[in-house]
């Protein structure tokens, strides 16, 4: 069984992006990012893959794409967030990286969710689902103010 787990920083109005991009610079949040993947399985949309724009080191890249003549070095092309899944049964630990439509597919599959909320509102065009009440739990919270002086917190949730 592969524990499956939603990673992903927002903004106060749950944001994630703008024009494919994400609309701060947070070093922290990459660093804990890295901290937390590194050495697993992350499942990513296309154009999340596309905004990276290469694999990331020491996890196995996973892109969802209904494109079947879709391929880049280093990575697995699933068809479907259930491809996806399949490909990564037995991995102990994965994880959903974004973006907005492979959220809103896999919020109901996940057990946990990880998120840094950024305590300012930014222009985004894409964003995180609200989290249904009374399913979700928050079982950690570490508030930060980064070296630019932004507010965010690392907050982690279990389903109900």
């Amino acid at each position: 069984m592969t524990n499956l787990t939603i990673i992903v920083a927002t903004d106060a109005n749950n944001g994630i992006g703008i024009h494919n991009t994400l609309p701060w610079h947070l070093p922290e949040d990459l660093a804990h990012f890295k901290r937390l993947t590194s050495g697993h399985p992350i499942i990513m949309g296309r154009k999340t893959f596309d905004s990276i724009g290469r694999p990331l080191p020491n996890r196995r890249n996973i892109v969802i794409s209904r494109n079947a003549e879709w391929r880049h070095e280093g990575v697995e092309r699933a068809a479907s967030l259930q491809q996806a899944l399949d490909l990564v049964e037995g991995a102990g630990q994965a994880f959903v990286i974004g973006g907005g439509q492979i959220f809103e597919q896999a919020m109901p599959l996940v057990g946990k969710l990880v998120i840094t909320r950024i305590g300012r509102s930014f222009e985004c065009d894409a964003f995180f689902p609200a989290l249904a009440a009374g399913e979700w739990q928050e079982v950690a919270r570490e508030e930060h103010i980064s070296a630019a002086g932004l507010p965010y917190a690392f907050i982690s949730y279990h389903r109900n």
